[in-house]
């Protein structure tokens, strides 16, 4: 079983929590101005990388609070989690 560690609650199983998609990815500024082609790319265009990849995840059977995790979509090894706020150490 993957051990998350949350960085509100500490480490938990796994199945205490949900995949939320790519981590950093930015709103448009002005919604309001921003054609269906941004809209299109914010909402459904991801990297989907190989390797290393910065995920957002929640602890739905803990605290519900959001964060985020590196992790290697290969080994599903996880590097760091850290708060929404903060930049991965």
């Amino acid at each position: 079983m993957l051990l998350i560690a949350c960085p509100w609650c500490g480490t938990r199983p796994e199945n205490e929590f949900r995949y939320s998609g790519e981590a950093h990815i930015a709103r448009p500024l002005d919604p309001a101005s921003v054609d269906d082609a941004v809209w299109t790319d914010f909402l459904y265009m991801r990297s989907n990388p190989k390797g290393t990849h910065a995920e957002r995840w929640r602890h739905v059977h803990g605290c519900g609070r959001f964060f985020d995790c590196v992790r290697d979509t290969v080994s599903d090894r996880i590097s760091a989690t850290y708060k929404p706020s903060q930049t991965p150490r």
